[in-house]
């Protein structure tokens, strides 16, 4: 399953590729494109998935039972834009970006960094879109201790001085790219780190590799939705922009999951009642990993809920970033116990504060039980970030079970079947 994993991963450098390489696996497993375009006309037990602007996913297979059972991920990661008239002369030529989300910014220093994503050519009066990786590899030079004396000291850095990747002679960025005879008209390009994917520790116990927050997410989901046989309405949410804020077309703070959902309804024939009610027994798992207690900084972690890595999926608690409650923790809790599955719970410090995701986000548009889990992990938003083997399995089972059950819900008593 680690194999498969760092596959995903490589074919995703962007959240552009990330919904790319997951339609191809959707494509090849049976499901029909919607367009959001058209009018959708559906049926029981099929599989369908709709793609909105590249970089965000919705995939669903319809089931017996009306109610829906959510699982929402991210595809994006932190990461530097490439911003306009990008090449800027110093010596060796370097490009001009900015931070995107919540980078580590040393950690992208002197490694093998790619740029990948989305440009818009013209040729002969007609736009292109499509998805671009460029064969060129480009680099963020350290500052030597010599130039630096202070730098084992916590030296900052500046992400418009110090950040710049290094390219060379070119003096533009099509030289970058396979363009051929089109002209480039503007593109979504990012940098990413080429590093690829390892398994280590004395037992091959730990993995490491780029884009785990939130990659692993969407591949542990998608697996367990492809391979469950579902009751209710099983739905993906691959969504975008959550490492900044998910307030954008593709994020959670659009409107992408709720339509969605509402046409599901429409397009099996369902009354807006019928849709209402079966919101109302829906449930929602926000899937995003979680800080695994730091074997060098343990005094940094909640004094009685530590996470490890390879101790099972992590479910999150906080009275104001996560949307777990008792009810929904022992609904997940349960569908773990269920598909033999070990689970931990994630506080963090009261005195320190943590991160965000996109499941609050999501229900001020799509109002249903919610839950937030993840896996642990270690040097989150580094450019090469760090797991557990055994994890990946665990999540793979667990969103296998949790697409496979009927969640009935009342004002006193919870069935799941």
């Amino acid at each position: 399953m680690v194999n498969k994993l760092f596959d995903f991963i490589e074919k995703s450098p962007t959240a552009f590729h990330a919904v790319e390489t997951a339609s191809a696996i959707l494509d090849e497993a049976g499901f029909e494109r919607l367009d959001e375009n058209k009018v959708w006309k559906l049926h029981n037990n099929r599989s369908y998935y709709v793609v909105r602007h590249g970089s965000a996913l919705i995939a669903f297979k319809t089931g017996e039972n009306f109610a829906y059972n959510i699982v929402a991920s991210h595809t994006d990661s932190p990461t530097f834009r490439i911003k306009t008239a990008p090449v800027m002369k110093a010596g060796e030529n370097k490009l001009n970006v900015e931070a995107y989300g919540g980078a580590i910014f040393n950690t992208w220093l002197d490694r093998p960094l790619g740029i990948a994503g989305r440009i818009v050519t013209e040729k002969d009066g007609k736009l292109t879109i499509r998805n671009v990786i460029s064969d060129k590899t480009v680099l963020i030079p350290n500052l030597a201790v010599h130039l630096n004396r202070t730098v084992n000291d916590g030296a900052k850095l500046n992400p418009q001085v110090d950040m710049c990747p290094i390219i060379g002679a070119t003096d533009n960025l099509e030289s970058l790219l396979d363009l051929g005879d089109e002209k480039l008209v503007d593109y979504d390009l990012m940098l990413f780190c080429k590093d690829k994917g390892y398994v280590w520790g004395d037992e091959n116990q730990y993995v490491s590799c780029p884009r785990l927050d939130d990659l692993e997410g969407c591949f542990g989901a998608m697996q367990g939705f492809l391979q469950a046989e579902n009751k209710s309405i099983s739905v993906l949410a691959m969504l975008d922009s959550e490492e900044i804020g998910s307030s954008t077309y593709t994020g959670a703070n659009s409107e992408f999951l709720h339509d969605t959902i509402i046409r599901i309804g429409e397009g099996l024939g369902k009354t807006r009642g019928e849709v209402m009610g079966a919101i109302a027994n829906s449930m929602l798992v926000s899937l995003d990993n979680a800080h695994g207690v730091h074997p060098n900084h343990p005094e940094l972690c909640d004094p009685t809920n530590k996470c490890k890595l390879g101790a099972g999926i992590v479910i999150k608690h906080h009275s104001s970033a996560y949307t777990s409650d008792a009810v929904t923790s022992a609904i997940i809790k349960t569908i773990f116990t269920q598909a033999e599955v070990p689970y931990q719970d994630f506080y963090n410090r009261s005195d320190l504060r943590g991160g965000s995701t996109l499941g609050a986000i999501s229900l001020s548009h799509v109002s249903v039980n919610s839950v937030d889990i993840g896996l642990a992990q270690w040097a989150m938003h580094s450019a090469c970030e760090s797991a557990s083997v055994k994890d990946v399995e665990y999540l793979v089972k667990g969103m296998k079970q949790f697409y496979s059950v009927v969640i009935e819900k009342s004002a006193s008593e919870i069935n799941i079947k």
